[in-house]
């Protein structure tokens, strides 16, 4: 069950969250998918989370939490490069692992494993061959949340992540069904906040910002 899964008005005061999808890598441009692949960012990439960086220069981040992949934490540390908080990583916050079809495009997946694809994108609980599923990435991903609210109550905290994790957090605050997803689009260094409250109720605040991109 996710955090959010209360219902009632948001209390006290409340955790920040702040998500950031890390910025453009190659196979992004290629329009790949791109799970446990190591891919670097692109200079635009990096011209992106620099961008962030100064966006989030006076956001009072108390840490930075990112997924393990370079592309998250080349964008993490941009950010930590202007705004000095630290750095942690977290395997909850990764991509998810796309099994066979890593590095493919949809087309290429679709062309050759027609069945398979209309039965994942129809089920979250459905795995590509080999990887995972959106519901495996569901449970993870929330328990990294869980970990993150015990520890740092309070604070205002940016998550460097992906699009399925990130997806996945803002469902959660939403008490969206987990085919949400399948009706969300995240940009490349997109960035979403969501308060959390002690009594379990969210509130998302804004979703896939990426006006500040526009001031490189």
């Amino acid at each position: 069950m996710p955090p959010s899964a209360a219902w009632g008005p948001a209390r006290g005061e409340p955790t920040g969250i702040l998500l950031l999808r890390h910025g453009q890598t190659l196979m992004s441009v290629e329009r790949k998918y791109s799970g446990r692949s190591d891919a670097p960012l692109t200079a635009a990439g990096v011209q992106q989370a620099a961008a962030a960086a100064k966006h989030l220069a006076g956001a009072g981040l108390s840490v930075i939490i990112t997924s393990p992949l370079l592309r998250t934490v080349q964008t993490a540390q941009e950010v930590a490069s202007i705004t000095g908080a630290p750095i942690v990583t977290d395997d909850g916050f990764r991509e998810t692992d796309f099994g066979a079809w890593e590095g493919l495009t949809f087309a290429d997946v679709r062309e050759r494993w027609p069945a398979e694809m209309a039965a994942w994108m129809a089920d979250p609980q459905v795995a590509p061959p080999g990887g995972e599923s959106f519901a495996d990435v569901s449970d993870r991903v929330n328990d990294a949340l869980r970990r993150v609210l015990a520890a740092r109550a309070g604070q205002r905290v940016l998550i460097v992540s992906h699009v399925t994790p990130i997806k996945t957090l803002v469902a959660a605050a939403l008490l969206a069904p987990p085919a949400a997803l399948y009706r969300m689009h995240l940009d490349l260094a997109a960035l979403s906040e969501i308060d959390w409250y002690a009594n379990g109720s969210a509130v998302l605040k804004s979703f896939n910002d990426t006006g500040y991109l526009s001031d490189q």
